[in-house]
């Protein structure tokens, strides 16, 4: 109960709270669309997603400080390449939740005057960004894992061992690229908390894919990719070892 509570208590507990509700009502209305006799419970579960989207926006006010004071950390790294990925991920972040607060203002009355679907494609476009700098990062700490794997001669051991013992896989698939994936596979499984923020990054692409129309899914797509990031970001905040650093 008291791991409930401190949960809960934190800003970000209850946007994953409320973000997987808010896509497992989305993917749940994309499974009932077509039964008829589900027609009220649709509308409801429309009703809930418009709620949990709407409350999302309110949490995530003053979040654009926050994204300005990560940016500035992480232009304090040493290694050029994580500053560059996540100084702009964190600074295209920042104007996602600008954009974010202007169509919030505009959705309560505050603002009319501006054009809600030019922002929010604004808003898709800076979180998209965001989103190719932080699987950039990804994709560079998984290559040096990788690189850190092969160099290990106990692993190598192991490699030669796995390709000697699946000779009619060797004969199937080329040897060189089933030792890859192998070191790949390896690699990610000795890092936990980098695969699980690689497969979140890679569902939460989905979403401003086809927003922006460079990529059309169908809403089913969006809610279930939506709902497996969501719950990946719920037990990263609940396991903190399971959250990647830098």
């Amino acid at each position: 109960m008291d791991a409930v509570v401190k949960f809960t208590s934190q800003s970000q507990g209850r946007d994953r709270i409320l973000r997987a509700t808010q896509y497992a009502c989305a993917l749940s209305i994309y499974l009932l669309r077509d039964n008829s006799e589900r027609k009220d419970l649709v509308a409801k579960l429309k009703s809930l997603e418009a709620n949990m989207s709407a409350g999302r926006k309110l949490f995530r006010l003053g979040n654009t400080v926050n994204s300005i004071e990560a940016a500035k950390r992480t232009m304090q790294l040493s290694d050029r390449v994580l500053c560059l990925c996540l100084t702009a991920a964190n600074f295209n972040r920042a104007l996602y939740f600008i954009c974010d607060n202007l169509l919030w203002a505009r959705g309560v009355g505050l603002i009319r005057d501006i054009d809600k679907e030019r922002w929010s494609l604004n808003a898709s476009r800076c979180y998209f960004l965001s989103l190719v700098m932080n699987l950039t990062r990804d994709v560079y700490l998984v290559l040096q894992l990788m690189m850190q794997r092969a160099r290990d001669k106990h692993f190598r051991q192991k490699m030669d061992q796995h390709l000697s013992e699946s000779p009619e896989l060797a004969e199937s698939v080329i040897p060189q690229l089933d030792a890859l994936l192998f070191l790949l596979l390896e690699s990610l499984k000795s890092h936990p908390a980098v695969a699980l923020d690689t497969v979140k990054n890679i569902c939460d692409l989905f979403i401003p894919l086809d927003r922006l129309g460079i990529y059309r899914s169908n809403a089913g797509v969006v809610g279930f990719c939506g709902l497996i990031s969501s719950l990946i970001g719920i037990v990263t905040l609940t396991q903190p070892k399971l959250r990647i650093k830098p």
